[in-house]
């Protein structure tokens, strides 16, 4: 009798993944495969349009939290969390244009030293006063973004 899925391996070597991602999406409540008569997994075409969701969203850059919200037919803030991510996408384009802006100024400019570049300063004078968004965290190992009002690493 053929099962109607396919297995936990060949869904996860489908889009690249250890089986472990997609067993710990299913504990997450992001996945609900069936089980055949020995209880193991088997993912329908529904599933796997599930697992290609929760990745192009991840790459998009939601949480998995944010995902289970899309994903969630009844969740009634699903609008806000959406609208929210609008707003955190316009503030990533808005910052990639900055860095942009920057990186091609100091392509452009004569001074070897680009620190030295009155114009190149204009860049990072929200650093210097203070303004920026973020601030360089000393403690992480990674020096990563952190939130500036909540002083918390930004993921």
């Amino acid at each position: 009798m053929k099962s109607s899925g396919e297995s936990i391996g060949a869904a996860a070597a489908r889009f690249g993944l250890d089986t472990h991602v997609l067993r710990f999406w299913e504990d997450e409540g992001l996945l609900r495969p069936t089980r055949d008569g020995a209880g193991r997994r088997l993912f329908s075409q529904d599933d796997v349009v599930r697992v290609a969701v929760i990745l192009r969203n991840k790459a998009a850059g939601m949480s998995l939290e944010q995902i289970r919200v899309l994903l969630d037919e009844g969740a009634p803030d699903r609008h806000r969390v959406l609208e929210e991510h609008i707003a955190e996408l316009d503030r990533r384009a808005a910052d990639i244009a900055e860095a942009r802006a920057m990186t091609e100024h100091a392509l452009r400019c004569r001074s070897h030293d680009i620190a030295q570049c009155p114009r190149f300063r204009s860049h990072v004078g929200d650093v210097l006063s203070g303004e920026a968004r973020w601030l360089l965290d000393r403690t992480h190992p990674a020096g990563g973004p952190v939130d500036a009002a909540s002083g918390s690493a930004s993921t």
